[in-house]
């Protein structure tokens, strides 16, 4: 089991940063897949950016592609995401969420059923 807790949300104008991250418990972080989900409001969850747990490869979703990077810290438990030039329909809540490689049935792990730990959650609102 592992226990994820976002930080860093808030509100920014549109073309600005926020980096978000989340601190995971327990002593085996290294062996997990993690990644970012979000959530705007009247809409269902997507992904958003996924890093690996040895490899550190990286996918991201189309809209977020060259603006969001996504990142780990191992010795810190820490997973982050940082956010650049942000757009108001970046608007939402962002969800950390963990994973093991049996779960995931492609080698993106993008689907929402890959992951059975999540945080809970973060806003983000971007003004326009």
């Amino acid at each position: 089991q592992v226990q994820l807790v976002e930080s860093g949300g808030g509100l920014v104008q549109a073309g600005g940063s926020l980096r978000l991250s989340c601190v995971a418990s327990g002593r085996t972080f290294n062996q997990y897949i993690m990644a970012w989900f979000r959530q705007a409001p009247g809409k269902e969850r997507e992904f958003v950016a996924v890093i690996g747990d040895i490899t550190y490869i990286t996918y991201y979703t189309d809209s977020v592609k060259g603006r969001f990077t996504i990142s780990r810290d191992n010795a810190k438990n820490t997973l982050y995401l940082q956010m650049n030039s942000l757009r108001p329909e970046d608007t939402a809540i962002y969800y950390c969420a963990a994973t093991g490689a049996i779960y995931c049935r492609t080698n993106r792990c993008g689907q929402m059923d890959e992951y059975p730990y999540w945080g809970q959650g973060i806003q983000i609102t971007v003004s326009s």
